[in-house]
């Protein structure tokens, strides 16, 4: 089959997903888990992409089958009124992310260039990375695919080099554990991250020419990407007890390497942030332009930059586990085990029971978070809040809100 625009195949998925994982924020987040040293920090990033980029794949092979977005395809389990509010609930989620990366961004080019230029000025550095995603935004999907290509290819050079640089140092492997954090607590954090990716990954497995390549494409490039970038910021904060790479190259005499990894990364993982903000925003209003929503979600993104401390989103990051871990065990649930609802209802405006189960996951996320759990709270909250449905779903399956109907419709 000849290839065609609207198509993405292996190698689109490898290359989108290793680049959105190349990022400023993953390396930081790695490095917020070296309380535990080196080798069980190093078992805990493995087995928590493992756990989170598997969960990320079952939500992007929905969109492929049904060739919908990611929380489009929510519908299926709580109907219209429900992905009116999980849309919301995206949105802000990606406004806060674009945010946080915009404000990561300005952070580690504004010590680059106070140390080699002299200039000490954040606000500008924002406003420019902002710039920077508008502009690819405006070049749309097609643009990105072309930049973004070039982008992973540079980016992980520099990262190797940026290896090369925390390996180097025989520190890593002997420096003690400090033991301030749980080794569930860290597990929660990696999981966390592939999980914030969990109401995007079917704006792009939709295009996908088969399940496979849009499975394992994605898979492998996340997996690859962003454990690669937890090691990194493990392992620098280890090493220097700061996990910005911008430091270490600095040191390094790497300066504009820095800035470049720096750049590239934000802008290619921001774009999908703010162009998934799109995607979502027209569920809600479908004349909308997503191209013209997602600049939106860039600008306000940066001045929430420049207004609100970023300082630590480790909270940030348990709240969208504790949203789409229990929202997507309802819809893997119904999906693939019960297989009663497979396909978009047009008449189901809300599903009562479906909503509650997801409240009650929502609970039982932070029990285990409370509970400091070893296997960290989304496998075990979306293991009860599915168990919790496919139990139920016989009974709650009658409370349901019909189109042109005033009562419960009993199924």
């Amino acid at each position: 089959m000849s290839k065609t625009k609207d198509k993405l195949y292996f190698w689109d998925f490898a290359l989108l997903w290793c680049g959105a994982a190349i990022s400023i924020a993953e390396i930081l987040t790695g490095g917020s888990i070296a309380a535990l040293g080196f080798k069980k920090g190093l078992i805990a990033i493995i087995l928590g992409h493992l756990i989170g980029t598997a969960i990320f794949i079952f939500a992007g092979i929905i969109g492929t089958r049904e060739k919908v977005p990611a929380i489009t395809s929510t519908r299926i389990s709580f109907g219209l009124y429900g992905t009116y509010l999980f849309s919301i609930l995206n949105v802000l989620q990606l406004l806060g992310w674009t945010a946080v990366m915009i404000n990561s961004c300005a952070q580690s080019l504004n010590l680059i260039s106070k140390t080699m230029w002299s200039i000490n000025n954040i606000p500008l550095w924002s406003v420019l990375t902002a710039v920077l995603i508008i502009l690819v935004i405006a070049f749309g999907m097609t643009g990105f695919k072309k930049i973004n290509t070039l982008a992973v290819v540079l980016l992980f050079a520099l990262t190797l080099v940026l290896g090369w640089v925390v390996f180097r140092s025989g520190k890593l492997f002997s420096q003690p554990s400090g033991g301030s954090m749980s080794f569930g607590s860290a597990l929660e954090l990696v999981i966390a991250m592939p999980l914030s990716w969990l109401p995007m990954v079917a704006d792009y497995t939709r295009f996908a020419e088969s399940e496979k390549e849009g499975a394992f494409g994605s898979f492998l490039g996340y997996f690859i990407g962003s454990s690669w970038m937890f090691i990194i910021g493990l392992g620098a904060a280890i090493v220097s007890k700061n996990p910005d790479p911008s430091t270490m190259m600095l040191a390094a005499n790497l300066g504009i390497s820095a800035f470049g990894i720096v750049v590239l990364s934000t802008v290619t993982t921001t774009f999908m942030d703010a162009y998934s903000a799109g995607v979502t925003f027209l569920n809600i209003v479908p004349k909308f332009n997503e191209k013209a929503a997602a600049i939106v979600i860039t600008i306000i993104g940066t001045a929430a930059s420049l207004l609100v401390n970023m300082d630590n989103y480790t909270n940030f990051l348990y709240i969208i586990g504790s949203v789409f871990a229990p929202l997507f065990a309802v819809l893997l649930t119904d999906y693939f085990i019960i297989k009663k609802h497979t396909k978009i209802e047009d008449k189901l405006l809300l599903n009562i029971g479906a909503v509650i189960v997801w409240a009650i996951g929502v609970a039982v996320y932070y029990l285990f978070i409370r509970l400091d759990f070893i296997f960290g709270a989304t496998l075990p909250s979306m293991l009860i809040t599915g168990l919790l449905y496919f139990i139920s779903w016989r009974y709650i399956s009658k409370w349901k809100l019909m189109k042109n109907s005033k009562n419960f419709y009993a199924a």
